[in-house]
């Protein structure tokens, strides 16, 4: 058991959200009880994720994607109503890293999409130290490396083809950063993965000559999270449970 005040430093500590220009507040969003034995993390704060995470006797919801969304109606009503008062009803907190947890170069999301889908990072994407460019561990024929991110993230992506068979240097940036393409463009990658794709982009990956994989907003963002509840629960003896609540996208 520790202190949700400890755990929160801890985790800002690692994540160092301050340095970040984000969307949304990071860190606690809703404070629930002071002591946290169990931890639940999952990528998003929708209701299935809440649901599960009480029935499993979690104190901590800890996700990618939290609430108070830079835009958002601010607001407590609809099923923003329903989430916060579940979480106030049960006594339990949420906590959210969005930005951080995408840029970080052990724990984020990039980082950790690269050792499970075998990439070697060799630099940033961006400026903003969101996104990475490198190479494949092993070259693959494009059609081979669309059939090892099926394998490995359980969701077949949509490629857009290009005229070069062989896939050996590659950008990728977790989530919605489709708009990252010109970058990974500018880099002179063989390809570009991220997690969602727009009209637009396949376009320009037709034009540029560089294939695309677009692999799921969901399906990319499913390690960050996992592995900063796995590195706070070893830190402070607590019990950690990743729930997947599936989502197409």
């Amino acid at each position: 058991m520790v202190s949700l005040a400890s755990l929160l430093e801890f985790s800002n500590e690692i994540l160092q959200p301050n340095q970040f220009q984000d969307y949304c507040p990071n860190g606690l969003q809703v404070e629930g009880r002071s002591e946290v034995r169990k931890i639940v993390s999952g990528v998003t704060a929708c209701q299935a994720l809440l649901d599960q995470a009480i029935n499993a006797g979690a104190d901590m919801v800890l996700v990618h994607h939290g609430y108070f969304w830079r835009g958002d109606n601010p607001c407590v009503t609809g099923i923003q109503r329903t989430r916060i008062k579940c979480l106030l009803e049960a006594n339990v907190s949420l906590v959210a890293y969005h930005l951080p947890l995408d840029a970080h170069p052990e724990l984020g999301n990039n980082a950790v999409l690269a050792r499970v889908l075998d990439l070697v990072s060799e630099g940033l994407l961006s400026g903003d130290g969101i996104g990475s460019v490198g190479r494949l561990k092993q070259p693959m024929k494009a059609v081979e490396f669309a059939a090892h991110i099926s394998a490995r993230l359980g969701r077949e992506p949509l490629h857009i083809m290009a005229e070069k068979d062989f896939i050996e240097t590659i950008a990728w940036c977790t989530g919605a950063a489709q708009g990252y393409i010109d970058k990974a463009v500018e880099s002179g990658v063989d390809a570009y993965l991220s997690g969602e794709i727009s009209e637009q982009t396949v376009h320009v990956a037709r034009e540029e000559g560089i294939h695309y994989f677009a692999a799921g907003h969901h399906a990319t963002e499913r390690y960050g999270v996992q592995a900063l509840g796995e590195r706070i629960a070893t830190h402070f003896g607590l019990e950690h449970a990743f729930i997947d609540i599936d989502n197409p996208v």
